[in-house]
């Protein structure tokens, strides 16, 4: 079973005989995750298990669930504003889905949105925060690190997609939560991000749980904002480009449904989108697939994520030109209070 069918499964999209079989069946896998979880986690609680410190701070962006909340904008706004700031950072992360030898779409992108900023990529993200602090750096960044809690951390930043706030209300297989909801109470802040794409009364609800377990003044909301077109050649283009035409896009992201969202916000009108699993490695085959069925879709442009474009080398598919959607973060609602938390790190000084 690949990806998009399994989450086609336990989203409900699919009522068939096998998704009704199946996800009994998940049910069942979820109380064990649940409980290794657990038991892990408590083992930490307890001091059983010990983080390991480092010399330098520590900041953790992680989710609650797998896939799309928007880390990777985050990422980038967080290096760019501590670079502002006058300070050597490094990023931590474990290279998912990377293939052999090679470094994940992930850091591809980071590496483009953050030129100036080194970046580890080990499954020992130990091992990986004493090379980067040997090379100078005076603060890691943890990428997707709630979970792993080996190395101890300063500032724990939980994202959560308002979009699919609980992972289809269950832990994994049966949803996408990693842990309960309880896990929040670890959080130093929580950005509860797309925002823009939920309607308010259900906003102000997922708010209100969320303060259950974190102060008010530790939650902020953030909108992912397009901000142009990107190719491969690294030209770019107006978002006027999108306005009225016809777009296909296409993707292999933890939430498609918000890309396809930001196609519309950019003017285009969709006639079409391919959606791939999460990180996929596109071959010539896949290629060749898009830009057929955007061909005969009549769309005017092909339109994918700047995550995937790292991925491949075409500037055109079918005839049709191949342009990512640039997204930038924009905290809407509590950034005061997110940077005042970020300044007691103790590396920015205080504002007067």
């Amino acid at each position: 079973m690949n990806e998009v069918d399994y989450l086609s499964i336990i989203s409900g999209a699919r009522h068939d005989w096998r998704a009704r079989c199946l996800k009994p069946c998940f049910g069942f896998l979820s109380l064990f995750y649940g409980t290794a979880v657990t038991v892990r986690n408590r083992l930490f609680d307890w001091g059983i298990k010990r983080a390991r410190p480092v010399s330098v701070p520590v900041i953790s962006l992680g989710n609650l669930t797998t896939g799309g909340t928007g880390k990777t904008p985050l990422v980038a706004w967080l290096s760019q504003w501590f670079q502002a700031e006058g300070v050597s950072v490094a990023l931590l992360s474990r290279g998912y889905r990377a293939l052999p030898g090679e470094v994940n779409d992930e850091k591809l992108l980071l590496d483009r949105l953050c030129p100036q900023v080194p970046h580890y990529q080990n499954p020992d993200r130990c091992a990986s925060a004493e090379k980067a602090i040997e090379a100078g750096a005076r603060l890691l960044i943890l990428d997707d690190g709630f979970q792993h809690r080996r190395l101890a951390r300063d500032l724990d930043i939980v994202l959560i997609d308002a979009v699919n706030p609980w992972g289809y209300g269950h832990q994994l297989p049966r949803g996408l939560l990693r842990e309960t909801k309880s896990g929040l109470q670890r959080a130093g802040f929580v950005l509860i991000t797309r925002v823009d794409q939920c309607p308010p009364e259900l906003l102000e609800k997922l708010t209100a749980e969320v303060k259950q377990f974190v102060p008010e003044h530790r939650i902020a909301h953030v909108r992912f904002v397009p901000r142009g077109l990107v190719n491969t050649a690294g030209e770019t283009r107006s978002l006027h480009e999108v306005t009225g035409k016809q777009v296909w896009g296409f993707c292999a992201i933890g939430n498609p449904r918000g890309f396809q969202q930001t196609l519309v916000d950019a003017g285009g009108r969709v006639c079409g989108m391919r959606v791939f699993a999460d990180h996929h490695h596109y071959s010539k085959g896949d290629l060749q697939e898009i830009g057929s069925e955007a061909a005969q879709a009549g769309a005017e442009l092909i339109l994918t994520t700047a995550k995937d474009l790292v991925k491949i080398s075409e500037q055109k598919l079918s005839g049709l030109p191949v342009w990512a959607v640039e997204i930038g973060a924009e905290i809407v609602q509590g950034a005061a209070d997110f940077e005042e938390i970020l300044r007691k790190t103790g590396l920015v000084e205080p504002e007067k």
